[in-house]
């Protein structure tokens, strides 16, 4: 029997991602300072406002998600000829789609559905 892969296009994916040892080292040393540094600004208070903490913490969940997605998933342009980033941006629309669409919902319908108070009715 031949081997009709070739034929089929079914080794098109590109070269194999290999992460070496100092790829793992860099992004757990940068998991760590991503947590770490969110964990003092809490504990020490040096961000006094809730909501600017809220979203300073935000903002270094993000990073740590893209750090965790390079250095632990190997998630770039190159791997796989950049199908799996593409596939993760995919998902990233379509979940803002759904988000933005959910909250966009209930806010009108709690807006059109609230009841009106009544001369009255308690």
């Amino acid at each position: 029997m031949a081997d009709h892969s070739h034929a089929h296009g079914h080794d098109d994916h590109g070269p194999a991602f290999h992460a070496s040892l100092r790829d793992y080292v860099v992004g757990f040393i940068l998991s760590v300072i991503l947590t770490a540094i969110p964990f003092w600004l809490v504990m020490s208070g040096a961000i006094a406002d809730h909501q600017t903490a809220g979203l300073v913490i935000t903002a270094f969940a993000a990073v740590q998600i893209v750090v965790h997605m390079v250095y632990f998933l190997h998630m770039s342009g190159k791997v796989e000829g950049g199908w799996n980033l593409l596939a993760l941006i995919f998902t990233g629309i379509l979940v803002m789609i759904l988000l933005s669409g959910t909250l966009w919902v209930m806010f009108h319908l709690n807006h059109n559905m609230m009841p009106v108070k009544m001369d009255g009715m308690g």
